[in-house]
């Protein structure tokens, strides 16, 4: 397949995220059940959001983080009846297999299991979103809240399509993956690769492990505030969060940034002589390239004229995430 066949692919699925609605394959990420009668306790005690007030049904976005608030992962968890699925990252499914079982104590009732290789997940995106789900039969989700999901003929959809994109999440069993898939398309969704979701990703900034998720930062310089909660009490890398939010001590934020050329990953961001931040991911696009880094809160935000290396650039707003201190 040539570059131009596969851009112009990538351009179509990308403009009917914008206009109408696409459909992403992302079996490639890892789903994990916890399961057992502390489950909820297990998980509010790992990771940064409440679990202890969801209900069967709803769901969350979370980090897990290290003692220090440094960041693993941002998941995704939906609870159910009898167990929590939580949809992690493609490259931390067999890291967080291990560090949350390195968690369990003997007295705790948690059961963990990898369940990628016997499930799907796609994810549809677009304004258009609910014309397909209405037509699968699963009209009923529509218009709940971020989290929510219902199961229906063996598939559980939730409200959210893991982008700043409106849409949905369906995780379903491999043995239907060929079929809904199939049907999914004849409706009208438009197939999306890989290299599209990481397009978008990098225009809407997801943080995505290795590149804005790294024991070099935290949670709220990610601009993950949403996945936080501040009256839950103690977990993992608590004490830290805390502290940088009442005292307001966030110092670099991620921001998404517009390149006249390509530079490579890592590359230094300058303002003058001043080293204000560091290029984390980076990604050419139709209308150029765009990247994402951290940038010194002192130095500015939006707007802000820098050099990424010899590359003149300009920082850009980024939907996924947020600058801005709860009230």
């Amino acid at each position: 397949m040539s570059t131009s066949t596969t851009n112009s692919k990538d351009a179509a699925a990308i403009q009917a995220v914008q206009q109408g609605v696409a459909v992403c394959d992302r079996s490639n990420w890892g789903r994990i059940q916890v399961s057992d009668g502390d489950r909820l306790r297990f998980l509010h005690n790992q990771s940064t959001n409440d679990f202890q007030t969801l209900k069967p049904n709803q769901g969350c976005d979370t980090v897990f983080v290290t003692s220090t608030a440094r960041t693993i992962d941002l998941v995704t968890a939906y609870v159910m009846e009898d167990a929590v699925l939580l949809l992690v990252s493609p490259n931390r499914r067999d890291f967080l297999m291990q560090w949350l079982d390195r968690y369990i104590f003997f007295a705790d009732k948690v059961q963990l299991t990898d369940v990628t290789d016997e499930t799907a997940t796609f994810s549809l995106l677009g304004p258009k979103s609910d014309e397909i789900v209405e037509k699968l039969g699963a009209g009923a989700i529509i218009g709940q809240t971020y989290g929510n999901h219902l199961s229906f003929d063996g598939i559980r959809i939730a409200v959210g399509s893991g982008l700043a994109s409106f849409g949905y999440t369906l995780i379903l069993p491999v043995a239907l993956k060929e079929t809904v898939w199939n049907k999914i398309v004849e409706l009208g969704a438009v197939p999306m690769s890989d290299r599209a979701w990481e397009i978008l990703r990098i225009i809407q900034g997801r943080p995505a492990p290795e590149h804005e998720l790294t024991d070099d930062y935290n949670p709220l310089e990610a601009g993950l505030w949403q996945t936080i909660s501040f009256n839950k009490g103690c977990y993992i890398g608590q004490e830290t969060i805390a502290r940088l939010n009442t005292y307001k001590g966030v110092k670099q934020h991620l921001w998404g940034i517009h390149l006249n050329t390509g530079v490579e990953l890592g590359t230094l961001i300058t303002v003058g002589d001043e080293k204000v931040g560091k290029l984390t991911s980076i990604t050419e696009t139709a209308e150029g390239y765009r990247g994402l880094g951290y940038i010194r809160s002192k130095a500015g935000g939006a707007g802000l004229q820098v050099q990424v290396g010899e590359v003149t650039g300009e920082i850009v707003e980024i939907p996924f995430v947020s600058h801005e201190y709860p009230e």
